[in-house]
């Protein structure tokens, strides 16, 4: 079966149509803090605990994370996206006016970000124009008692979830029977 060439924009606009939280990916390298935004972020293991992001092969941040071996995914809430938007352009400081502190393998914590998870580079693997990367988890921040709302991405613009739209997804705390379950269908 012969693929049909795809056009890049159609292509852009339909996976515009999957919402994505927003991250903002940080290690230090040669004693300075470095970090970028990141949608192409992803839980991929429970056991051993591992996630997943996927930075372009251009990319002067991941050239500083693989030379760190480490790195921490700090997740954004809605009223950040002026950090978003400052980690996502090319400002040669990326960290002014930020509050931060390092976690535990010495990355960047973004004072004030829903959650945050701290990681070793576990594996790199090639995905086109971009490589997936798979980090370790070391750490984790706490669950914030307070609940703000993600900062999300959708349709090309920053966006964010309706109150009352909320319905939690049913949770499952049987994690031995999740990891052996031997349908392809199972939910977190």
């Amino acid at each position: 079966m012969t693929a049909e060439p795809i056009d890049p924009r159609t292509f852009r606009s339909v996976l515009g149509q999957f919402c994505t939280g927003i991250t903002v990916i940080t290690t230090v390298h040669e004693d300075a803090p470095v970090g970028f935004a990141c949608q192409s972020f992803a839980a991929l293991s429970l056991d051993p605990p591992l996630v997943l992001f996927c930075p372009t092969k251009m990319s002067r941040s991941w050239q500083a994370i693989e030379a760190s071996g480490h790195f921490c995914v700090n997740v954004l809430h809605e009223k950040q996206q002026h950090v978003s938007a400052r980690f996502g352009s090319r400002e040669p400081d990326k960290f002014a006016g930020i509050d931060w502190h390092l976690s535990k393998l010495g990355s960047p914590v973004i004072d004030g970000s829903l959650a945050h998870i701290d990681c070793s580079v576990h594996s790199v693997h090639d995905g086109g124009d971009h490589f997936v990367v798979f980090g370790a988890v070391h750490s984790l921040s706490d669950v914030p008692h307070r609940k703000p709302r993600p900062l999300l991405f959708y349709r090309g613009q920053y966006t964010g979830i309706e109150p009352d739209k909320n319905t939690p997804a049913q949770w499952r705390d049987d994690l031995e029977a999740f990891l052996t379950a031997t349908t392809d269908d199972t939910w977190l």
